[in-house]
């Protein structure tokens, strides 16, 4: 066993202020020692978990490379004593300034927002936490109710059962922007061992539930009622969900039974994603049972939301390109403003903006670069299922608006006899057919690097090549664009293709061209990310 490990889990071992994690590293030491793989050990030891602008995310484990006590101790410290600083340029802030803590229904959240609540509580903030695992939308709702100087989710959103993570939102409701993350990293690291960083005093509970309920209510414009099927997959977002779609009217809502209750093994799926292959298979089983008119899929923490729709075929899931343009339509006939999508996103949503004389930005990718879009912003979305319905509430993704405002949209339609695909039909005769597909490899950051390096040197025949950041890469020619970058939570690398048919009246047939060009693209970038 190589001593070095051997001394580094020592160390933390000494650190630790949690028996269950110190007694789990203990036994990889104590085999490393006996002859046994050593692995495990070097795994859990290979951290510290690096704090993004998304703030952490990992394993619940022992170690600096997992979730657990001591990490989320030393973490909050490093955010307090940021905050004492005036990070960022921002303001220095003294004694007794609010601060927030949410979590969700996770393996090990309960103790981790406790122990954060307890951090920030003996620093001298006044300490609000929410009174039970509440979706992630409700604590960036709370941060600016509250007008706290920072808040804090523990979540891991819509990850692996095994994970958790903790999100760190600004005194103006949005996630952390550089160089934000790379200062508060710095003073996690100057912070002492997590058993000398002290914990506890008093804190305040505060339900942000009814304040937001009702703020969400006023996003109906009107319309008949739905039936709507509705799953929150094993996370935090169903009863909230509920009471909002009841609250704009929407009370005729069947929810998935398997998936209704928090459960941090997601027993029914493989992944608690919305987007993933078979996740939604139980909520549109439901909603071909019930003859639904509307289904929602919820992620975990309730941040992301996607759409489903009956068709004479059966049920089609809507892509979230295909529910940002319609929500982004939705807003701006009734919102006059900005809207805002990243580059990854399809390049629809601003043709839609000029048709309304509306503002259009196009950001990095993230939410933390949408709602920053610029003075005036109505709706912000990614193509990966957020949806930013309601900025000066929510100054971030929101499922739980999202699927409200998804309702009015589809309720305003009904009462026309007209469907969500018709006004997807609409919007294609009037911008053009526009196919939207994402392609990842899994591959190691240095590798997922080295294939960016190489498209930037020797872009492929024919393409124009630019550099929205020193991250990503994108590739047009006529009627066509290909994003690529490297994954920002896994080790992926990430391609978005885009082709798009001029507006017409034969949809039919410029939809079979768009998905013939699609096909085609889909295997050249292969081949790049291949080669």
């Amino acid at each position: 066993m190589d001593p070095r490990l051997r001394d580094r889990a020592m160390r933390w071992i000494a650190d630790d202020p949690d028996p269950a994690t110190r007694d789990a590293l203990q036994r990889l030491v104590v085999a490393g020692m006996t002859g046994g793989d050593t692995a495990e050990l070097a795994e859990v030891m290979s951290g510290p978990l690096t704090f993004g602008t998304a703030g952490l995310r990992g394993p619940v484990r022992a170690g600096p490379a997992g979730m657990n006590v001591a990490v989320v101790r030393r973490a909050t410290a490093g955010v307090a004593a940021w905050l004492r600083a005036g990070g960022s340029g921002s303001r220095a802030v003294g004694t007794g300034s609010p601060v927030v803590v949410g979590r969700d229904a996770r393996y090990g959240s309960e103790v981790f927002a406790g122990e954060a609540a307890g951090v920030f509580a003996a620093a001298g903030f006044t300490t609000y936490v929410l009174p039970e695992p509440l979706p992630t939308p409700l604590l960036a709702f709370a941060v600016r109710r509250l007008g706290a100087v920072a808040g804090v989710q523990v979540t891991a959103s819509h990850n692996p059962k095994a994970d958790n993570g903790y999100k760190v939102y600004l005194g103006d409701g949005a996630q952390l922007v550089p160089p934000a993350d790379a200062e508060i990293e710095a003073a996690i690291a100057a912070q002492p061992a997590a058993v000398a960083i002290p914990v506890g005093g008093p804190t305040r509970t505060y339900d942000p539930r009814e304040e937001y309920l009702a703020r969400v209510a006023t996003l109906r414009t009107g319309g008949p009622p739905l039936r709507i099927a509705l799953t929150p997959m094993h996370g935090v977002g169903g009863a909230t969900a509920v009471h909002a779609l009841s609250r704009s009217g929407f009370t005729d809502v069947h929810v998935v039974s398997e998936q209704a209750a928090p459960d941090p093994g997601f027993p029914t799926v493989t992944f608690p994603n919305p987007e993933e292959p078979g996740a939604t298979d139980l909520l549109l089983a439901l909603a071909a049972r019930v003859d639904a008119d509307l289904a929602v899929a919820l992620d975990p923490d309730a941040d992301r939301c996607a759409l489903a729709v009956p068709t004479p075929q059966g049920w089609r899931q809507l892509t979230g390109d295909e529910t940002g343009v319609l929500l982004g339509d939705h807003v701006l006939r009734h919102r006059a403003g900005l809207v805002a999508t990243t580059v990854v996103s399809s390049t629809m949503l601003a043709k839609v903006a000029a048709a309304h004389g509306a503002g259009f930005a196009e950001t990095l990718t993230g939410f933390k670069w949408i709602v920053r879009g610029g003075p005036g912003l109505v709706y912000g979305y990614e193509e990966a299922i957020g949806y930013c319905v309601d900025p000066e509430a929510v100054r971030d993704k929101d499922g739980i608006a999202a699927a409200v405002v998804a309702a009015d949209l589809a309720a305003g339609l009904r009462a026309e006899g007209r469907t969500l695909l018709d006004r997807l039909d609409e919007l294609s005769r009037a911008h053009g057919v526009h196919r939207t597909v994402g392609v990842s490899r899994r591959m190691e950051p240095a590798a997922g690097a080295a294939v960016v390096s190489r498209l930037v040197d020797a872009p492929p025949a024919e393409w124009e090549a630019d550099r929205p950041a020193p991250d990503v890469l994108r590739l047009r020619r006529a009627g066509a664009r290909v994003v690529v970058r490297p994954s920002g939570t896994e080790p992926k690398l990430k391609a978005y293709l885009e082709v798009v048919e001029e507006p017409t009246d034969d949809l039919g047939g410029a939809r079979e061209r768009a998905d013939a060009r699609m096909s085609a693209l889909r295997e050249e970038v292969d081949s790049w990310l291949s080669s």
